[in-house]
């Protein structure tokens, strides 16, 4: 007779779903009912060393520590931005690092996103073109007696990124590993854990460091735990994944989640030749086979897919580029996010002046589209889009962009 199968492996303590750590507590001769409550230590109080979870029984606690129940980062650096955003270098047990970026919400005065004109001066964006991933800077809440500020937070899902976008410092150095989803949710419970006093966590963009779907499993895992009621208990509609197009994984996300994850998809150009210059995965996936994966993607009602758009002086921010991504998106519910290129030093390309980001976001507004200008936040401790870099590592040579 066949021996009986040994039970598959857990996951990481850190990214168990309850039913797994009741699995995990029984095996370990305790109550089930525990599985709840150590659940609800990491992914609501933001606890993941067991000997602090004081309302667990001593032996518990130890049997948690051994089961591996530990931090799985630290923070080794904070950059604080003047407009408040901040900049958090990570850093796991294996010595590698990544960047994550708290960025809270603003109003009023100076909330507009601002765009250089042509003599060097800022120009006020019109208020259609702020970017609606930003909310408000104070929500009432009925049964609070301070306002409270929403807070975005960016997380990276890979150290490194094998992508090679020409405007992004993340890929700079190439890939040099995935994260594990404990290292992915670890820097959401880490950024909770950080959060000024006021300050909520209520969204979650997968845009930092690295491509999300080439780290499909992983990703997968930190979504369901961002999403799952019983624990961080974000709205999938506020939880966003950001890929440079890679179309078998656009399509088994929307199998997975039924579409309710929001899709971001960084687009940046209008032709085959402008975009694999820009982005090299391009030249596997081409905007045609893109542009289908988007039209089948199962969206529900009211809901939009986010179109990211890098605008680069001189290459892909012209009146002509403009209407040819109008032509593209047609009949593809869609919001776009157009982001001036902020500056990175393996780079000389630039962003363009604020008159020609105006005219760029001007067709797409008379097309019926919803356009944003993405406010730039974060950019003098290099936390704004496309600044996220691998801390000491020896970039490759950039080959300069040349349109065709």
């Amino acid at each position: 007779m066949d021996p009986t199968p040994a039970p598959a492996p857990l996951p990481h303590p850190l990214v168990r779903l309850p039913a797994e750590w009741r699995d995990a507590l029984v095996r370990l001769g305790e109550r089930p009912f525990r599985a709840q409550q150590v659940f609800q230590w990491i992914h609501r109080r933001d606890v993941v060393d067991a000997a602090d979870m004081t309302d667990l029984p001593a032996p518990l606690r130890l049997k948690l520590r051994d089961e591996g129940l530990a931090p799985v980062l630290e923070t080794e650096l904070v950059r604080r931005s003047s407009d408040g955003t901040r900049k958090l270098l990570v850093r796991f047990p294996d010595g590698a690092t990544v960047e994550t970026v708290l960025i809270p919400a603003v109003s009023g005065p100076g909330a507009l996103g601002r765009v250089t004109g042509d003599a060097g001066q800022e120009l006020d964006a019109d208020a259609a073109s702020v970017d609606d991933l930003d909310e408000p800077e104070a929500e009432a809440d009925p049964g609070a007696t301070v306002a409270t500020t929403r807070v975005t937070q960016c997380i990276s899902t890979q150290v490194g990124c094998a992508m090679g976008c020409v405007f992004c410092a993340s890929g700079v150095a190439g890939l040099k590993r995935h994260l594990g989803p404990e290292e992915i949710v670890g820097q959401v419970l880490l950024g909770r854990s950080l959060l000024d006093e006021g300050e909520q966590l209520r969204n979650v963009v997968l845009m930092g460091m690295g491509e999300p779907l080439h780290n499909y499993e992983a990703t997968a895992r930190a979504l369901k735990l961002l999403i799952l009621p019983d624990g961080i208990n974000l709205s999938s509609r506020r939880v966003t994944v950001s890929t440079s197009g890679l179309v078998p994984e656009i399509d088994r996300l929307g199998r997975d989640f039924a579409g309710q994850v929001t899709l971001a998809i960084s687009l940046h150009a209008t032709t085959d030749a402008q975009r694999s210059a820009l982005m090299p995965i391009n030249k596997k996936h081409p905007l045609a086979e893109l542009m289908a994966a988007l039209r089948r993607y199962p969206l529900p009602k009211r809901r939009r897919i986010t179109i990211e758009y890098t605008l680069v002086a001189g290459q892909n921010d012209a009146h002509e580029d403009a209407k040819r991504l109008v032509g593209l998106l047609r009949g593809i519910p869609v919001k776009v996010n157009l982001i001036p290129m902020n500056p990175i030093q393996t780079s000389t390309l630039e962003p363009p002046r604020g008159p020609r980001v105006l005219e760029f976001q001007r067709v797409l507004l008379d097309a019926g589209y919803s356009c944003f200008i993405r406010r730039r936040r974060g950019d003098d401790v290099d936390a704004a889009c496309g600044q996220l870099a691998l801390l000491g590592a020896k970039p490759r040579p950039k080959i300069p962009f040349a349109k065709e």
